[in-house]
């Protein structure tokens, strides 16, 4: 029987769902329902239970799902049941806001090493990690174990960034840099465009203008 293939929205909707029930365990809620989750999170309840069933059954009819059962099992099916370590290469204003946000992330999923091009920054502190020279990148990523890796320079410096992570054996980028990326079969590269995202989003502003005239719907995207 050849694996089920399961698609990219269903797996992005996953930390989706995790982050919502991490809300509710931490308020002390022992059981959610699929209709409850469709309200919060503005989804079908259905896609919801559709979702979950490609992993498993995790719900009892008329009861739903024990809240923290269902963590345990989202945590598992993204891996987050083991330590992840990330590196990062670029140390712009983003490449620090990262580093001292990841002090916050409670997931099993690091940034551990930091590097960056400019010698002059050799050497530094940002949140703790030491900024490293690009030349021991490799080096690291193996004494570390990284097995992902954020992009975060400007564009012209992407690729060869990305090409580096690459040959260290890196097979997880995300890339922050609005550029499109090239990779080798079996390496998968996420991008983060802030400025795409803010140029789409332009799109809808009259369509909203006009749902407050009761001619349009106010949507909520989820990714």
């Amino acid at each position: 029987m050849k694996p089920l293939k399961i698609s990219e929205a269903v797996v992005r909707r996953l930390p989706i769902y995790l982050r919502f029930l991490n809300e509710l365990s931490l308020s002390n809620i022992q059981t959610v329902s699929s209709q409850d989750l469709g309200e919060k999170l503005d989804l079908n309840p259905a896609q919801i239970r559709k979702d979950l069933a490609y992993f498993g059954e995790f719900g009892r009819k008329g009861v739903g799902y024990n809240v923290d059962y269902l963590i345990e099992k989202i945590r598992q099916i993204l891996k987050l049941d083991k330590m992840m370590n990330v590196a990062l290469v670029g140390t712009g204003n983003l490449g620090r806001a990262l580093c001292n946000y990841n002090m916050y992330i409670k997931d099993n999923m690091r940034i551990a090493a930091v590097f960056d091009a400019d010698e002059s920054k050799k050497g530094t502190l940002i949140n703790h990690l030491l900024v490293k020279p690009m030349q021991e990148l490799t080096e690291c990523v193996r004494e570390l174990d990284i097995t992902m890796g954020i992009i975060t320079v400007p564009a012209p410096e992407a690729q060869n960034v990305a090409d580096q992570f690459v040959a260290a054996g890196i097979r997880g980028i995300l890339n922050f840099a609005p550029v499109v990326l090239k990779a080798a079969p079996g390496v998968r590269i996420h991008h983060a465009d802030f400025t795409a995202e803010l140029l789409s989003l332009a799109y809808y502003m009259d369509h909203i203008k006009g749902s407050k005239d009761g001619d349009g719907d106010n949507d909520t995207i989820i990714n």
